[in-house]
């Protein structure tokens, strides 16, 4: 992964940037890079269970409850900037308006590269729907017939974080990113969100997991890590 530039997060909801990966946002933020976080939805119906069980529970509060949450988890990390779209979920509504918003992010912040969802998931169709919507405006973005006279998109990279359940999602990962200098970021990410205390402890056992992975594929000593898998091929001057 690029060093410098920019980096675009397209997250399906307000957690998801945080589990899967903030380790990656910590470390290019860390490294210079201006990250942008965007939530297409809070989350608030289909993964804010802990805050329905309060009494007198309304959706505005759950969404403003959340919207916190991830704006605190963003600042830890160390995102530059972190866009609420508060598109629904359960689902997911994803328009034409929506998709050519996201290709004019793309065009003016020129991303280095590209972090979303797994192509399945069987358990939340929100998440592929957020990978279609994510790869189809970088297309569009890089089509000079769409508003001809703004700069074309190049040609950033696409890395599909891990579901939560991986091997019933049929993501499989080629790139392993050692996140130990910046596992304390993401630890404190984590525990701003507190709607879902209860995927705390998983997600550090997950990072514990692709650490370990990491460092048998290595000679490095890693403790904790990222799974990605790539979309395209990638494009090397040296194998070296």
């Amino acid at each position: 992964m690029t060093e410098a530039g920019t980096a675009l997060v397209v997250s399906a909801h307000s957690a998801d940037f945080v589990w899967r990966a903030g380790g990656a946002i910590a470390l290019h933020a860390e490294r210079g890079l201006a990250v942008t976080v965007i939530c297409l939805s809070y989350g608030e119906r289909g993964e804010s269970a802990k805050l329905w069980r309060l009494p007198g529970m309304t959706l505005d509060r759950v969404k403003t409850d959340r919207r916190k949450e991830a704006e605190r988890a963003a600042q830890a990390l160390g995102a530059a900037d972190i866009q609420f779209w508060d598109l629904g979920d359960y689902p997911l509504t994803l328009t034409q308006e929506s998709l050519f918003r996201l290709v004019d992010v793309y065009r003016a912040i020129r991303p280095a590269f590209v972090l979303t969802h797994s192509h399945q998931d069987i358990y939340n169709h929100d998440h592929p729907a957020t990978t279609e919507f994510a790869q189809h405006a970088r297309i569009v973005a890089q089509a000079h017939g769409h508003n001809p006279g703004q700069k074309v998109l190049g040609a950033p990279p696409v890395f599909l974080f891990e579901p939560h359940q991986p091997e019933q999602c049929d993501w499989k990962p080629d790139m392993l990113l050692d996140i130990t200098p910046v596992w304390d970021k993401k630890r404190a990410a984590i525990e701003c969100m507190a709607g879902q205390e209860h995927l705390w402890e998983y997600y550090e056992r997950v990072a514990r997991q692709r650490g370990a992975q990491a460092a048998r594929n290595s000679d490095k000593k890693i403790t904790y890590g990222e799974g990605y898998e790539a979309v395209f091929p990638h494009v090397v001057e040296s194998l070296a």
